[in-house]
């Protein structure tokens, strides 16, 4: 059995969405389907999009396990943008938040740091 994910953040301005998800996740909409929507192709089967929703903005809640944590998170700083939180659970496993001018969360989860 296969499972694709499309991911949603509903948004209050498209053009402000567009240009802070573009610097979050290093390109710009993989396809826009109509002037309210963004969609990133982020793995096979796997999207994050945008949609302007402004009843419902800042409410979404995502999180991304990423190969290599460290480099997203320098990468992302280097476009710009910094965590609002960084944290490390009891496992070791740790997670960095970012959220976007709405107020949704899109974390980055990692294996524990290299000893």
């Amino acid at each position: 059995m296969s499972i694709d994910l499309f991911a949603g953040c509903p948004v209050s301005d498209h053009e402000r969405a567009v240009e802070w998800y573009s610097r979050l996740l290093g390109a710009p909409p993989s396809f826009q389907p109509n002037e309210v929507e963004a969609v990133w192709d982020l793995a096979e089967h796997r999207y994050l999009f945008t949609e302007v929703l402004p009843e419902h903005a800042g409410h979404a809640r995502h999180t991304l396990f990423v190969d290599d944590l460290d480099a997203w998170v320098e990468a992302i700083a280097d476009r710009g943008l910094e965590p609002a939180s960084t944290e490390t659970y009891d496992n070791g496993v740790r997670k960095t938040t970012y959220r976007d001018p709405d107020g949704n969360e899109i974390g980055f989860g990692g294996e524990p740091a290299a000893a």
